[in-house]
């Protein structure tokens, strides 16, 4: 047995490289450079597919074509069973205004927008899932969740303190601290993922697979 690793797909999508130039992103090279001295045995990638809107209609293609490149990777295993909802609602607005502006402190209730929430579904109860069942059937000795969602801390405490294994947590969020609860909750931590590490764990493009040929997003 070896080292399993649970990776927060949109959790390290917005930490880790929204905004840069690394999206074509190999995860299989960046958990081997994280963990060089280990033998990683499996890695599972957690997601939701992705909504297109009208500023961005072509946001699915390029998660389809991103996970066709992860599809390429030996010991991966792509879970892209979570969703997306999204439901208008009401917020107020911040800062906090107030219709009429008046007395000090106001009266009023704070003026509210409608606003378009996006929500992901079930991606922190399926890392959850697989972890605890791989646990308790002993597919690892060490684990590592790659993900800074403090929803996470329980299960993570569960096999450090129940089954009496090393797990550690990987923060991929580059300007965030690590959630307190999963830094107790863990064995070991690593804070942030080097931008090295991001820049020289890139995908070749184009690639191929048993569809033929494609190649890394225009936009990105």
């Amino acid at each position: 047995m070896g080292m399993y690793v649970y990776i927060d797909g949109f959790n390290f999508y917005h930490g880790a490289v929204k905004n840069t130039t690394f999206k074509w992103l190999n995860l299989q090279e960046v958990c081997h450079k994280l963990f060089p001295k280990h033998d990683i045995d499996l890695i599972r990638f957690f997601t939701a597919r992705v909504i297109g809107f009208d500023h961005d209609p072509q946001a699915p293609d390029r998660q389809d074509v991103y996970i066709r490149a992860l599809g390429t990777l030996s010991k991966f295993q792509i879970h892209d069973e979570g969703w997306f909802a999204r439901h208008a609602t009401l917020y107020p607005q911040y800062p906090l205004a107030y219709r009429p502006a008046n007395q000090k402190p106001p009266r009023r209730p704070p003026q509210f927008v409608q606003v378009q929430r996006i929500e992901e579904k079930r991606t922190d109860v399926d890392i959850a899932t697989y972890l605890l069942v791989d646990c308790f059937l002993n597919h690892f000795d060490e684990a590592v969740v790659i993900s800074n969602d403090g929803d996470l801390a329980l299960p993570i405490e569960m096999v450090r303190d129940q089954f009496q294994k090393a797990i550690t947590v990987v923060n991929p969020h580059h300007r965030s601290k690590m959630s307190s609860g999963l830094r107790k909750a863990s064995s070991k931590q690593v804070w942030t993922i080097n931008k090295k590490i991001l820049a020289t764990s890139q995908f070749a493009s184009p690639m191929t697979d048993a569809k033929g040929s494609f190649t890394k997003p225009s936009s990105w």
